[in-house]
């Protein structure tokens, strides 16, 4: 009699069941899976495999990061820092020509004998920038370094503000990589139209309120220093704006949809830093303009006709319903650091991808067939035992998929394609070694466990091997070859677990019901 431990057998049982259980629905009918989903709890086995773009549709997207004008905004924006520190001196230092030359801010003193003054005026500026001066004549420049690190975050941002706007539109399984240094790589299964998402990832979102100048010409060619020139969505007019910022977006906490005197409008509301500034910036000037600015266009410019506190107000234009939901959606979501432009775009149709599985599905099985029926006709009944260690590795493996969520690919269906080719290996190993001590005149017991047993060694290295290589592939892969190592991956974990444990649990009660008086080998 072939002894396994009680909770050998216990531990087997469960994690077969658990895995026919939790496969199951995999093979289910759409409506059936749905109802299965919305009548029991999450615990329960009603998950399916998820299926990436190539084998349910969608659409592919590749989108470049204008990495190159954040450093042009911060830079721009370090002219009006300047400018303030200068005039912030007392006396005041006298400059001219200043502004971005050749990727520097550059300016000149009117009296070089303040160049000391100036250079302690802009001593807080030392960390980040390289400020050289001669005879009155400054430049301030970014390192090398500072400049790609800059970019990084621009790009760490990006992904995670893409991240979230997709997530706000109910996008189930999108797949969001970095490519390259200012790259962006976006998979939607399911969605067919991407005109929407295009228009939401293509808007940098950017709000600001600011101040109007309505004592400047805003037909004029040029604006006054400190101020800009905008155009308004809203009524087609142009607004003199100033530069400064009295509170930028950065501090939106919430905006929501909503409906104000029945047309549609943007409720927000700020943190507590947020909150405080709108309330000063509101308080200091009642009765003039506000200009709310978004990606440089006047979306409203409404009269502050009472201090707004508590940090809340509402966005008044001309929205429809989508477009409040759409801003208030971009809002929530954050500004990104710089504007993002569609370089590729692809729709898989449903039916390429029903066909990618119809094609996966019949070499499954065509795989599944030949190797049942070789292992039959090279092992007899124990060739049959291994077959039935297979069918429950397959189920274990749609099993791990359907628990994890992971996301089936076409590499990932041939990762698993192979795993059915290769997961009887392990069983010709443990045969073979069986075979050789019935040869040296072992009992059926004892050639059984010699050959699990000292069989053991070799499947594990043979196998390690592998694994360490599909590891490395989800690690250092992208895409496709991060498809096919998940499914070989979970793979050679279910094709050891079957072979050392399933199998024997069967052969084990196979012998102790037949107690045979020679091994069919």
């Amino acid at each position: 009699m072939i002894y396994l431990e009680r909770w050998k057998v216990i531990l087997i049982s469960v994690v077969c069941a658990i895995g026919i259980l939790y496969s199951a629905p995999n093979f289910f009918g759409k409506e059936r899976v749905e109802w299965l989903q919305a009548h029991t709890p999450s615990f329960f086995p009603n998950q399916t495999v998820n299926l990436g773009l190539d084998l349910r549709g969608g659409s592919h997207l590749l989108l470049e990061v204008a990495t190159d004008s954040v450093i042009d905004e911060h830079m721009q924006a370090v002219v009006d820092q300047v400018r303030t520190s200068l005039r912030a001196e007392k006396p005041k230092i006298g400059y001219t020509n200043l502004g971005l030359s050749g990727g520097a801010v550059r300016f000149k003193l009117i009296d070089p004998a303040q160049q000391d003054r100036a250079r302690e005026a802009l001593r807080h500026m030392n960390a980040e920038f390289d400020i050289s001066s001669k005879d009155g004549e400054f430049s301030l420049s970014m390192s090398e370094s500072k400049i790609l690190e800059r970019k990084r975050s621009a790009m760490d941002q990006s992904i995670e503000i893409v991240r979230r706007r997709i997530d706000e539109t109910g996008t189930r399984e999108p797949s969001i990589q970095r490519q390259g240094d200012n790259r962006i790589l976006v998979q939607l299964p399911g969605l067919d139209d991407p005109e929407r998402i295009k228009n939401l990832l293509g808007q940098t979102a950017k709000l600001t309120f600011r101040l109007v100048d309505e004592t400047a010409d805003p037909s004029s060619a040029h604006a006054p220093p400190g101020e800009e020139i905008l155009p308004s969505t809203e009524d087609g007019r142009n607004y003199v704006v100033q530069k400064r910022i009295m509170v930028s977006g950065e501090t939106l906490v919430d905006s929501q949809p909503s409906f104000q005197e029945g047309m549609p409008v943007v409720s927000f509301k700020f943190d507590s830093i947020g909150a405080r500034r709108f309330g000063e910036a509101t308080r200091k000037h009642v009765g003039k303009l506000f200009a709310i600015v978004l990606d440089n266009k006047v979306i409203s410019a409404p009269v502050i006709r009472e201090p707004i506190v508590g940090g809340a107000g509402v966005i008044s234009g001309h929205f429809t319903t989508q477009s409040a939901q759409d801003l208030a959606l971009l809002l929530r979501a954050g500004a990104l650091p710089a504007s993002i432009k569609v370089l590729e775009e692809r729709t898989v149709g449903p039916g390429l991808g029903t066909d990618s599985i119809n094609a996966g599905a019949t070499a499954s099985l065509i795989g599944l067939g030949l190797v049942v029926v070789y292992f039959v006709f090279a092992y007899g009944l124990f060739g049959i035992f291994a077959d039935i260690a297979l069918i429950f590795n397959i189920a274990l493996i749609f099993a791990i998929l359907s628990i994890l969520q992971a996301t089936l690919t076409l590499p990932g269906i041939a990762g698993i394609v192979l795993t059915i080719g290769t997961a009887l290996d392990a069983n010709v190993l443990v045969y073979e070694r069986i075979r050789e001590e019935m040869r040296l005149g072992r009992s059926v017991i004892g050639s059984i466990d010699a050959g699990y047993s000292h069989a053991l060694s070799a499947i594990v290295d043979a196998n390690m091997t592998t694994l360490i290589a599909a590891i490395l592939m989800f690690m250092f892969g992208s895409g496709p070859v991060k498809g096919f190592a998940v499914t070989l991956t979970i793979g050679i974990v279910t094709s050891i677990f079957s072979a050392l444990m399933i199998t024997r649990l069967i052969i084990s009660l196979w012998v102790n019901a037949r107690r045979p008086k020679a091994i069919p080998l």
